[in-house]
């Protein structure tokens, strides 16, 4: 076993508002960061015990930050954004203290849509041979698997509030509704893909990757009250899921880590599955891996991709054209970008100077100006 290096314990440790913190998180495999720092107690060196709570599924892990039952969460980088303007459930000012990946989601698909698709060389053609509307799964209605499955059928020319019937279903549950052939495709973290091809119920099609590469993926949450309430705490917090973050870079330790999630209290899935997808190769060519650290890139919580859900919930008819002025300053309250800033700073960790400016599938790029112009640009849309 790869144990972590040991840390002094902060100066400031005694001055925390709170030390015990209750972490939700669901069975995937980009949970490795919170099972990471809770099994080697990274917590401890900045003055936190941390209690891990799977939850069955992302609604509730919602309701639990809501009711303070979490103090925060591994989450949906859309859930957030979805509690955040009330989409729904109740409205509720949410934080985004960090990005805990990048990458390592996929669409995998029914054998049968997958024989289709391998003769027709077209989702439309692909689909129309099912005969009936197609069904496929995501997890959360605003959340980040729903956004991914949405772009690339709109690539392929499938409107996704048309063509297809959108489901939720929470992730451990994907597999089985797979096998009683009650979907067509889904849209789910690892290690769900590789469950449902391992026991040859479908084919992963698409990476996620391939929609956006490099696109944030899951990450800590709370309610904003908390960090205002508990501003030291978050920080630590904070620090201690970049000491994970930064472990998990090691491949080795990425093996490590697929073993101990693969134990029933976290993932209870067998550990080569959740390995083949975790690992830092990134095999596949057009897959690339799930990114956890590399040197702070991954992590720093950029206004600008958070925006680009707003615009998605635009496209989609979710919320109205008349709040496109707005997503930057929503997206710079929720994202608690200084908060960030001052953590990785006590670490050493860089902090990028730029924003990014994604190219996805479609060849378009978001640069996070205008989102008006941006979401008008789609030709499908709602």
């Amino acid at each position: 076993m790869n144990e972590p290096a040991n840390h002094a314990r902060p100066e400031s440790a005694e001055r925390l508002e709170k030390t015990h913190l209750r972490l939700g998180f669901v069975a995937l495999s980009d949970a490795a960061p919170l099972v990471a720092a809770k099994l080697f107690e990274f917590g401890h060196a900045h003055g936190l015990t941390l209690e891990l709570c799977r939850q069955p599924s992302w609604a509730a892990v919602r309701d639990k930050l809501l009711s303070g039952d979490l103090d925060a969460a591994h989450a949906l980088y859309g859930l957030v954004y979805g509690v955040q303007l009330g989409l729904g459930g109740p409205q509720t000012d949410m934080a985004a203290l960090m990005v805990l990946n990048r990458n390592g989601q996929a669409i995998t698909v029914s054998n049968r849509l997958a024989d289709a698709l391998a003769e027709h060389q077209s989702l439309r053609a692909a689909l129309a041979t099912l005969g009936r509307k197609p069904v496929f799964a995501q997890t959360f209605p605003t959340g980040t698997h729903a956004m991914w499955l949405y772009y690339w059928l709109a690539a392929q020319g499938v409107h996704p509030l048309r063509d297809i019937e959108s489901v939720v279903i929470p992730p451990p549950q994907m597999v089985d509704a797979l096998a009683s052939e009650r979907l067509d495709g889904l849209c789910v973290g690892e290690p769900w893909n590789a469950v449902a091809e391992a026991h040859g119920v479908g084919k992963t099609v698409a990476y996620t990757s391939e929609v956006w590469p490099d696109h944030p993926e899951k990450i800590l949450a709370c309610r904003r009250d908390f960090v205002s309430h508990h501003p030291n705490t978050a920080r630590a917090l904070v620090q201690t899921m970049l000491e994970a973050c930064r472990w998990l870079d090691d491949g080795e330790h990425r093996i490590e880590i697929a073993r101990r999630l693969a134990q029933p209290e976290f993932l209870g899935v067998p550990e080569e599955l959740i390995a083949a997808r975790l690992s830092s190769e990134g095999g596949n060519a057009v897959r690339l891996p799930v990114r956890f650290f590399e040197g702070g890139a991954v992590n720093y919580p950029r206004p600008s991709e958070g925006a680009w859900f707003l615009t998605q919930y635009q496209r989609w008819g979710m919320i109205d054209s008349g709040r496109s002025e707005d997503y930057a300053a929503i997206a710079a309250a929720i994202n608690q970008s200084s908060l960030y800033r001052e953590a990785a700073l006590k670490m050493g960790i860089p902090v990028p100077t730029s924003e990014a400016s994604p190219v996805l599938i479609d060849g378009r790029a978001w640069d996070g100006r205008d989102p008006d112009a941006y979401v008008k640009g789609f030709a499908i849309r709602h």
